[in-house]
């Protein structure tokens, strides 16, 4: 799921990808898409993006001049599950493409797409930043730390520290992997209380005689949580790709596995935490660990051992299966004839054993069985009294 990182990548790549390019046309939404409308087109205008903690907002803006005249308009977006940008050429526009904006003539024709393949991102044409929504702990560290510092009260500090993180009114743009990466690298139990963990920052205050490039590099050495959410998404925003843009490729995938050192990776523990969501952690998951939870470790995957001297391993050879016969033939008995065809010269087809003849076939017994175990009575002619014997008494 992407989370603060990822959407100020897709910000950098919009802002890159659109800077010399000028957009005419209306707004096309997909068919399947179940968001709103854009109403808006212009016969020129450019695109600019910018975001803030878990949402980025697209901005429309007319070029002077252009028809009709009107005011430039905001686009908010959450990207779900799996939402990015591309840009593409317009004739081969890539699957799952929900919102588009066409480029303008001469040049040749181009998309600025939104893509969704699990369609659970949205945007709100018009829109603003969600209210609810706490400061960006990227963009907007300071007002961050205020927030939660002040605001240590809230009911949800009494959660575990895991689930209290992933609480967008005070940790804006942090979700699960990030999560796990900062509580991993602090050695604090996941399962901490959130407001025995935030209360011994409140105390945390630098020497006034340190000078501003000591604090920093104390600060770069020695960093506390509320400044490795800030410090992990800028390092998750240096390293680039993650995708965005169709010359991005799986090589920036490798360089985000290489940056993680917990999240997935095998050695470490995992388990679900109150919300249903997988966290990741190595030793003692804390005291307030759900009760009969299982803590899954991931285990690493066998690699193809490769010799010194660099030559190729063969490979094992593959054993083939032999099938046993389902029955063993008695000694003297005649072979038994292929399913494929008649049996060879010489041969002779074997014969089924005739069935004894059963006495009793064809004999009718006049009694007629009703259930397990039960016999119906046979019934007696009108003129057998009914003190014979073999008969049955007149009920």
């Amino acid at each position: 799921m992407p989370e603060g990182p990822e959407l100020r990548l897709a910000a950098l790549y919009v802002n890159r990808a659109c800077a010399e390019l000028v957009f005419a046309g209306r707004v096309e939404k997909s068919e399947v898409s179940r968001n709103p409308e854009v109403p808006f087109e212009s016969s020129a205008y450019r695109i600019a993006a910018s975001t803030r903690g878990k949402e980025l907002r697209l901005t429309l803006s007319p070029l002077p001049g252009a028809r009709p005249p009107r005011q430039p308009l905001p686009i908010v977006f959450r990207f779900g599950m799996s939402g990015s940008f591309r840009l593409a050429p317009a004739g081969q526009l890539p699957r799952h493409a929900h919102l588009r904006f066409y480029t303008a003539p001469p040049a040749p024709p181009q998309a600025l797409c939104f893509v969704d393949v699990r369609r659970f991102g949205r945007w709100d044409p018009g829109g603003h930043w969600h209210p609810g929504r706490g400061p960006c702990v990227l963009l907007e560290y300071q007002q961050f730390r205020e927030n939660v510092l002040r605001n240590l009260s809230d009911k949800v500090f009494d959660r575990p520290i895991c689930e209290a993180l992933l609480d967008q009114r005070f940790f804006n743009g942090i979700g699960n992997y990030l999560r796990a990466e900062i509580l991993h690298r602090l050695k604090i139990p996941p399962f901490e209380r959130a407001r025995t963990v935030l209360e011994a920052l409140k105390q945390h205050r630098p020497s006034p005689e340190l000078t501003l490039s000591q604090k920093i590099r104390a600060r770069l050495q020695n960093p506390d949580l509320l400044e490795l959410c800030h410090l992990l998404p800028k390092e998750v925003v240096r390293l680039g790709g993650k995708g965005y843009g169709s010359e991005q490729g799986e090589e920036d995938f490798a360089v985000f596995r290489d940056w993680l050192r917990c999240y997935g990776v095998p050695g470490m523990s995992s388990v679900r935490d109150g919300h249903g969501r997988t966290i990741w952690f190595q030793g003692d998951p804390g005291p307030m660990a759900p009760k009969g939870g299982k803590s899954r470790k991931k285990k690493a995957r066998k690699s193809q051992q490769v010799p010194a001297d660099g030559a190729e391993v063969p490979p094992l050879p593959r054993r083939r299966r032999t099938r046993k016969p389902s029955r063993k033939t008695a000694e003297g008995d005649p072979p038994p004839t292929s399913p494929r065809g008649p049996p060879g010269p010489g041969t002779t087809p074997p014969q089924a054993p005739e069935a004894p003849p059963d006495p009793e076939k064809g004999k009718r017994t006049g009694r007629r069985c009703t259930g397990a175990g039960r016999r119906r009575p046979q019934k007696t002619k009108a003129s057998t009294p009914s003190g014979e014997s073999g008969g049955t008494p007149a009920s």
